[in-house]
């Protein structure tokens, strides 16, 4: 009896042991693989208290940002009493000053997006250089070119000779809150490599004027001069944006600041490498947004949704589909443009060659028309 009661209690305290060792395993273990942002424990009230620490985030990814230093050298002229026309009159050109060679420096930063030497930039960190430097945040120097350009989301792939770079992780741009605690990391005013802490301000901001094609995460993180191009990242240190612009009057930090979603600086940089251009739909049209104004004027019906067409390019899909100035256009195959943005996005997300059904209105009678989407050329009109 005594055998039994020992071995029932034996097998108890086993089992009691075994449960507790697992308990402790699960609160232990980390099944989330990204950099701890420390999140402090709860307070009394149950509130908790946010996270103490975001070095861990900052040591990931700061390696992977580097500062880019451009240089180009221009021709200045000096005006002159020689220049004068009626001094040339009689003279010529015999006392003319030649034009003057100067080289014109900038800096920027760019992120290190893989480890074979391909770097993200803005477009206007590099443009018109003539010799690009990129320097590691451990100091280390080199020589990079321009792999391609997008001007139109002002996004730039440059390449360095350089393999087995720290490249950044990417996060998930898609997903981001209003309220997300994000970092900005660039060499603002070309001190060096410099952190700043703010939040998601707002997400999908466009027809801001800043780029052709926009949908810019808006944060207060302070981005000044030369943090364009340097990295947006989240808590756990995974690249969510390409800072670009600022909103300012005095040209430093007001607390708005705008970043290009990794999601689209990825897929642009995905085709400068496949095919070394960006290739987009064009409709070729000119539009304006319906507003109560121009519904009344046009004795337009209440619509939710559509665009005025305010001009036809001569030749272009809209013209031989038989689209004119005027016109209406509510639906575009199964989608209800809203904006001129909308179908600025609807039309230049088709490849070249994609037939769409137009739907609209003109005057008081429905159109039904069907046009082949063709490439964008470098120099459009206002939108698709």
């Amino acid at each position: 009896m005594k055998s039994s009661r020992l071995l029932i209690f034996t097998l108890v305290s086993v089992a009691a042991g075994l449960f507790a060792a697992l308990l402790v395993l699960s609160l232990v273990s980390d099944p989330d693989p990204r950099p701890n942002p420390n999140i402090a424990r709860s307070t009394n009230s149950g509130v908790q208290s946010g996270p103490a620490s975001y070095a861990s985030a900052v040591q990931a990814a700061t390696p992977s940002v580097v500062n880019i230093y451009t240089s180009k050298v221009t021709f200045e002229r000096r005006t002159t009493i020689f220049d004068d026309p009626v001094f040339q009159r009689f003279f010529g050109d015999r006392f003319a000053f030649q034009p003057e060679e100067k080289r014109q420096t900038s800096l920027g930063s760019g992120v290190i997006i893989n480890d074979q030497g391909f770097i993200l930039t803005n477009h206007h960190v590099i443009k018109g250089a003539d010799e690009i430097r990129v320097v590691l945040a451990n100091g280390d120097t080199f020589a990079a070119e321009i792999a391609g350009t997008d001007p139109d989301t002002d996004l730039a792939v440059i390449k360095s000779e350089q393999t087995n770079l720290p490249a950044i992780t990417v996060g998930d741009s898609q997903h981001l809150r209003v309220g997300d605690v994000v970092l900005a990391i660039g060499n603002p005013f070309g001190v060096g490599q410099t952190v700043t802490m703010g939040i998601v301000s707002a997400t999908g901001r466009n027809q801001l004027g800043i780029n052709t094609f926009e949908n810019f995460i808006q944060t207060d993180a302070a981005i000044n001069p030369g943090n364009s191009g340097g990295a947006l990242i989240n808590a756990y240190g995974e690249l969510v944006g390409i800072n670009t612009a600022i909103f300012s009057k005095t040209g430093g930090s007001d607390g708005i600041g705008f970043a290009i979603p990794v999601a689209l600086a990825k897929g642009v940089m995905d085709q400068i490498l496949k095919q070394g251009r960006v290739v987009r739909g064009w409709l070729g049209i000119a539009g304006q947004d319906i507003t109560p104004e121009l519904a009344e004027a046009f004795s337009l019906p209440d619509m939710r949704g559509g665009v005025l067409v305010s001009g036809v390019l001569e030749g272009g899909p809209a013209d031989q589909a038989g689209i004119e100035p005027g016109d209406i256009i509510t639906r575009i195959d199964n989608r209800v443009p809203g904006s001129v943005f909308d179908i600025l996005s609807i039309i230049s997300a088709l490849p070249p060659g994609t037939k769409i059904e137009v739907r609209g209105l003109r005057g008081s009678k429905s159109i039904k028309l069907e046009a082949v989407v063709s490439e964008r050329p470098k120099i459009q009109m206002n939108d698709g």
